[in-house]
């Protein structure tokens, strides 16, 4: 989550830039640009639905990360997905606005589509509404250490945490799987059902007959979504799901591991700017180990992808 409270240092993308081009300069994110808490598609096929994806059922997954929680049914998905579209579209407008939207030819903004469209094909058997998102990734130019997957497949990536962090292509396709993860797996829908029964006062079990308020609630859910903090259960499970999805997509799982000892020097480093990502992420040992006991079994996905890609499959 990003603090709301500070100005953010952004980078004006010029037409045609190169990766690391950016000169500092242009105004302040707003608000709601600030406060973009995990952010990543050309839409893509230009924002076409993604269907007939994902033969292998979730049953085959070679990570254990048990069954999505019930009480997201407490919000219903398409007006949550429909709020997070919007809000999403108005982070994008913003962002062109100021010049700091990265252009579809921006050399990494193309790598973090290509990574894109590896990874989405797998995403269904986590989660059969993903057949009908209209994934989208976007770039924008900003010392911000963050990225985010909003529900309903909406990807961005701050420039900050590639450029700060010199990322790999497989280190940015962990952190992409792990944010896709958060999507397919309903956390944000989780978090919100539970926030909202609470603070309401709702009786849970009357309002699985109803959705009454709470589904009045999703309509209006855009700042709530960028404020959110998850679990550390939630954050574990996206790191697993992530580190399948990459496997998947033939990105090294080994890469999951590298970029979260990258997090935990960064977090340890005095002065970086914008460490919005780690607020939200925090790295440490125990995430690190639990990486690296789940790296063996996606090996043998990882060497599968690669060899079908090698023989231009």
């Amino acid at each position: 989550m990003c603090d709301a409270k500070r100005l953010v240092n952004v980078r004006t993308l010029p037409p045609a830039p190169q990766p690391d081009a950016d000169a500092p300069g242009g105004q302040p994110l707003s608000a709601s640009l600030r406060q973009g808490r995990r952010g990543f598609v050309h839409t893509v096929a230009a924002g076409a639905t993604v269907a007939g994806l994902g033969a292998w059922p979730q049953a085959q997954a070679q990570v254990d990360v048990g069954k999505a929680s019930s009480l997201r049914k407490l919000v219903p998905a398409a007006e949550l997905e429909q709020a997070a579209a919007q809000q999403y579209q108005q982070m994008m407008a913003e962002a062109r606005q100021q010049n700091a939207l990265a252009p579809d030819n921006h050399p990494q903004l193309r790598a973090l589509r290509a990574t894109a469209s590896k990874l989405i094909p797998f995403a269904l058997p986590w989660n059969d509404r993903a057949k009908n998102w209209r994934w989208e990734v976007n770039l924008i130019a900003s010392k911000q250490i963050n990225a985010f997957c909003m529900p309903g497949g909406k990807i961005a990536f701050y420039t900050g945490i590639l450029n700060d962090l010199k990322l790999s292509n497989d280190e940015a396709a962990m952190i992409m799987g792990h944010e896709m993860a958060h999507a397919l797996r309903e956390h944000a829908r989780e978090r919100l059902a539970k926030t909202q029964a609470t603070s309401m006062g709702l009786s849970i079990g009357a309002r699985l007959l109803g959705l009454g308020d709470l589904g009045d609630l999703a309509a209006n859910l855009g700042t709530q979504l960028l404020a959110l903090r998850f679990s550390r259960e939630d954050e574990t499970e996206a790191d697993l799901v992530g580190l399948e999805l990459a496997a998947r997509g033939a990105y090294d799982p080994q890469a999951g591991v590298t970029l979260w000892q990258k997090m935990g020097k960064a977090s340890g480093d005095s002065g970086g700017p914008g460490l919005n990502f780690l607020s939200t992420h925090p790295s440490g040992p125990d995430r690190i180990e639990a990486l690296q006991a789940n790296v063996p079994k996606v090996m043998d996905l990882y060497q599968q992808a690669r060899n079908k890609t090698a023989r231009g499959g």
